[in-house]
Formats: C-alpha cells, sequence, structure tokens
C-alpha cells in the first residue's frame, strides 16, 4: 500500500480518537493538546496537528506522523506498522466489520425465537426489554449463522477468519447468549456466555476494543468497573447508567488510559467477593495502578460471596448498592 495513500484515508488524529485519546485545541488554534499516549503523562503535552498529520510531545521528545506514532504506540518496527495498518485498514478488514454487524443483528434476532435464551436471561436478573435491545443482546441457537451469513454474500473463508465458525462450519457461539463488543461505533467482537455445560465464557479472536458501552459513561466523572457483562446489565437495569466493564480484573493500557482520563474522575470498583479473594486482590491492584495514573479508586465491597450480578439476583436493591458504594474505601 502506498504510504501516501494509507496516511490521507486514515489521518493520525482519527487514529488517535480510535485509541480514545482527547484533545482541546492549543492556544495557537491550529493543533490540539492532551495528554500523551506514548507514556504516563499528568499535564497535557501531547500536540497534534491535524492539517499537517503530525504530532510532538514536549514530555517525551517524540514526534512524527502516523507510522512513527504506530510504531511507538504499539512498540513495532517500521515495516511491521505497515503491516499493522494494511491488515487494520484493509477491504478485508472492513468486510470482518461488516460480517460481525450482521452476526449480531442476527444474534439478536434470534434471541426474540428462542424462549430457553430469555429465561436465561431471567434467571440472571435481565429481565427489561428496552435495557436487552439497547445493550443489542442476542442468542445463538447454533446451526443457521453459516446458511444466514452465505446469504448476505460473506465467504466462509472469512467466517472462518474472523472465528465465527469452527473448520465444520459450525457456530462457535453455539447455546449462548451473545454481548457486542464496540468500538468506535462498529462491533469489533462478541462475547457469549454459555446457558448449557459449554465452558462458560468465549470471545472472538483478535481485540475486544476498549471498555464495554464506553461512550455512554465516558463524560461522567464518576465511573463503576465491574468484571462481567451481566453485573453491568443489572447495574445500568438498577439505574447506575455510569458503569463500565473491562472484561475481567486486568485491563489493557487502553482501558486503563480511558478510566484515568480526565485526571481526577473517582472510579469504583465493584468486583467479585471471592471466598479465595482473587477479585479483591486484583480490586487492590488495580486501585494502585489507577491511582498512579491519575484517577481516585474506591474499592467497594459487596457481601461475602457476591458480585454485582449474584447481589441483584438474591435480591438487592439500588439503595442496597447505593451502600456498599457509600461505604467504599480507597487507598
Amino acid at each position: 500500500m502506498d504510504l501516501q495513500r494509507l496516511k490521507q484515508r486514515l489521518p493520525l488524529l482519527d487514529y488517535l480518537r480510535q485509541q480514545n485519546w482527547m484533545g482541546r485545541p492549543a492556544a495557537a488554534g491550529r493543533e490540539l493538546v492532551g495528554l500523551c499516549p506514548l507514556h504516563q503523562d499528568t499535564r497535557p503535552s501531547f500536540y497534534v496537528n491535524p492539517s499537517k498529520n503530525l504530532f510532538y510531545c514536549h514530555g517525551c521528545g517524540q514526534g512524527g506522523d502516523l507510522i512513527r506514532f504506530v510504531q511507538l504506540f504499539q512498540h513495532l518496527s517500521f515495516r511491521e506498522s505497515l503491516a499493522y495498518l494494511e491488515q487494520q485498514y484493509s477491504p478485508s478488514a472492513e468486510s470482518a466489520v461488516a460480517v460481525l454487524e450482521e452476526t449480531a443483528a442476527f444474534y439478536q434476532r434470534q434471541l426474540q425465537k428462542h424462549g430457553e435464551a430469555r429465561l436465561y436471561l431471567a434467571q440472571r436478573g435481565v429481565r427489561d426489554p428496552a435495557l436487552i435491545q439497547e445493550l443489542r443482546i442476542g442468542y445463538a441457537h447454533g446451526g443457521n449463522l453459516r446458511r444466514h451469513l452465505a446469504a448476505q454474500g460473506f465467504s466462509f473463508d472469512l467466517l472462518r477468519r474472523t472465528g465465527l465458525v469452527n473448520q465444520q462450519g459450525l457456530d462457535a457461539f453455539y447455546r449462548r447468549v451473545v454481548f457486542p463488543c464496540c468500538w468506535e461505533g462498529h462491533v469489533v467482537n462478541l462475547y457469549g456466555r454459555s446457558i448449557g455445560i459449554a465452558f462458560p465464557h468465549r470471545f472472538l479472536p483478535g481485540s475486544r476494543g476498549g471498555l464495554f458501552a464506553w461512550e455512554a459513561v465516558r463524560q461522567c466523572p464518576i465511573v463503576i468497573l465491574v468484571e462481567g457483562l451481566f453485573d453491568l446489565a443489572v447495574l445500568w437495569q438498577a439505574g447506575f447508567r455510569y458503569t463500565t466493564c473491562g472484561f475481567g480484573t486486568h485491563l489493557t493500557p487502553t482501558q486503563l488510559r480511558q478510566l484515568s482520563s480526565p485526571p481526577g474522575r473517582h472510579v469504583f470498583l465493584a468486583y467479585d467477593q471471592d471466598e479465595n479473594r482473587a477479585g479483591q486482590r486484583a480490586s487492590q491492584a488495580l486501585a494502585r495502578q489507577l491511582q498512579l495514573l491519575g484517577a481516585v479508586a474506591f474499592l467497594a465491597t459487596l457481601p461475602n460471596g457476591e458480585d454485582p450480578n449474584s447481589y441483584f439476583v438474591h435480591g438487592a436493591s439500588a439503595a442496597d448498592f447505593i451502600r456498599c458504594l457509600d461505604g467504599a474505601q480507597s487507598l
């Protein structure tokens, strides 16, 4: 791919925004300034000139164009950076996005046809039809995804490469309730929770994007962070719409940057209260990381053995959870 064509197709500022970088106009007006994504910045020192497609950080001294930023941000060589960008933004990548969008929509329609999936959601405390539609929750009954996608013009090779079907063409999310994971308004992955005896959790290969539903909470000065999507669903249903999910206890650098920008955000960690204290240890370690990055972290304590999902399933109310937040401790 020609270098100039690549840069024109993906301007530096667009790529930075895909990584959730936020900038404000600098004094001169021709540039944007924000926290540097390349080092632990506490004062905005990273300048972007959109017209020249260049960046420079006065904190770490790094600067250059889109290719140079990808080298530094992804820790790649020049050639590896080109290959990365070609792979991410080639027509085949666009096809992958399209097939994931169509799969998510197909699964969403299937949910209404299968009572076992709706029963499972009810057992997990997720009962609000509007919320189910908003989160685009679906169901993979199995046996008909490949046929449907083939009728839409998607090749079997594409379905295999995205991980939607196995070598035999069978649905990878068979008998799973499915949540689409979105990034910059597009489905980039799917999470499936088994309603049978299969391993509970499944994602497709590749990136899961940033924090779940981040666009809905990114402007909130207070954020609740939970481990799982059913934790998020019951909290949204109870009115705690400033909740996001990290898909487990270990956050990626992108997710850490999301939570800690702007500095001073209050983050309540509502992790599982495990008997072996694994969730508690993970939340304490994460709280220390967030504090170093400029966030104010609090540890919310639920009753022993509970996570937010099970807490509400077992009868807790929004007022009960507020008391957990009120009792949260900072490090």
